[in-house]
């Protein structure tokens, strides 16, 4: 293991002043464009919800007719990520749409290796956008880093003429518009929206559990002036998303000195120097979190982040580090609020880190909710069923 020193946030961060954005509303040029013929405005579909952004724009995030964009990470290593995502729709019969022709957003080619072009980074981007306006639904993000990279996208088209003309070319050789969202908007967004609605269908006491939380970087470090921030939320000089969910489940958040740091992910060094990556995910984030906090689970909102955070501590355990601490993402822990079942549903299975103390502190009887689990597999194993259904989720 590599050892790090560990910073304190206050030490490089500076104060926000919300009066001083340093950009202005992108949507206003994306009208603009509109109205010139370059392009295609996706609305933002009735009902939405309204959320202030980090210098007081207010940004819609829709309730529903969502086109879900998943995660190439959450569907290979926590796919209990996404089935919590579309559990909570379903539990408040919503309208929403799960693609069968959604492609990678190739991001980690962008970030990690640097091997791709703008034109084909954005028209990746533009596919999967004209993909979800053609069926009549709105793009929701489940990937923290398809987020941030889509939002960059949308930022370069808009900037960029010569860019524009490339992948309106691509995609008429596609059959397909140049479409942009008037929002771009990420599934922990629609979840902190639905807060509210989400503590009223609480089943599952959590008032006695405190956690710490890691904002993914790829949400409030690209193009930062567009995540949401609350004034009720440390001041809103950090991200309210994750944490005001969590307070909204009556959980404790506690705070800690190296929340502005990476997971330890950070797409490149997680290719070329993994032993650094485990390092600082186990260093500067999982024992600091044990040492100054001792939470019950840490919760965050990106694939990579829930990854690294879960899996790295077992290399810290066989280093004798103080490691242990359960790793969810925030739609998780509110479907397990609203009671999901914590295997069929959370699909808790494939985390690595035990997580069965957290679920009996919670009172949820661990052997039992595995067996019915089990169960399940055993009827697709017999060859008596192809796969569990929603339907034999909720039994």
């Amino acid at each position: 293991m590599i050892h790090l020193p560990v910073l304190k946030a206050s030490d490089r961060l500076f104060k926000i002043d919300p009066e001083e954005a340093p950009t202005h509303d992108l949507r206003d040029e994306l009208f603009q464009l509109e109205k010139e013929g370059e392009l295609e405005v996706i609305r933002v579909p009735e009902p939405y919800m309204e959320v202030k952004t980090k210098y007081g724009r207010i940004k819609k995030i829709p309730v529903e007719k969502t086109w879900h964009h998943k995660s190439c990470g959450q569907c290979g290593h926590i796919p209990g990520y996404s089935t919590s995502i579309f559990w909570l729709n379903r539990a408040f019969g919503l309208d929403y749409y799960d693609p069968t022709d959604q492609t990678s957003c190739t991001a980690w080619n962008y970030y990690a290796s640097a091997t791709s072009n703008p034109e084909a980074q954005a028209a990746v981007a533009i596919r999967n956008f004209a993909a979800a306006h053609e069926v009549g639904y709105f793009p929701l993000i489940h990937c923290g880093t398809s987020f941030g990279h889509y939002k960059e996208v949308r930022h370069a088209l808009v900037h960029q003429p010569e860019l524009r003309r490339k992948v309106r070319d691509i995609m008429k050789r596609l059959g397909k518009k140049l479409v942009v969202p008037e929002e771009v908007v990420h599934y922990s967004e629609w979840v902190l929206a639905m807060r509210d609605r989400i503590a009223e269908r609480q089943v599952i006491d959590m008032s006695h559990i405190t956690a710490t939380v890691h904002p993914a970087c790829h949400y409030h470090k690209l193009i930062e002036e567009d995540a949401v921030y609350d004034s009720e939320i440390y001041g809103a000089q950090r991200s309210a998303i994750v944490t005001a969910t969590l307070q909204a489940l009556g959980i404790n958040v506690a705070d800690y000195s190296t929340w502005f740091d990476c997971c330890g992910f950070g797409f490149r060094h997680i290719l070329v120097s993994r032993d650094f990556s485990r390092s600082f995910s186990v260093q500067r984030k999982i024992e600091v979190m044990r040492e100054e906090a001792n939470p019950d689970i840490t919760v965050t909102h990106d694939t990579g982040c829930v990854t690294t955070l879960d899996q790295s501590q077992v290399v810290g355990k066989a280093h004798k580090k103080k490691v242990g601490l359960p790793v969810m993402a925030d739609s998780q822990v509110a479907a397990l609020a609203m009671g999901a079942h914590p295997y069929k549903v959370l699909q808790l299975h494939w985390h690595n880190t035990d997580n069965k103390p957290f679920l009996r502190k919670l009172g949820i009887d661990v052997d039992k909710t595995w067996a019915e689990f089990q169960a399940e597999c055993d009827l697709i194993k017999a060859g008596k069923k192809e796969f569990m259904t929603w339907e034999d989720a909720e039994k």
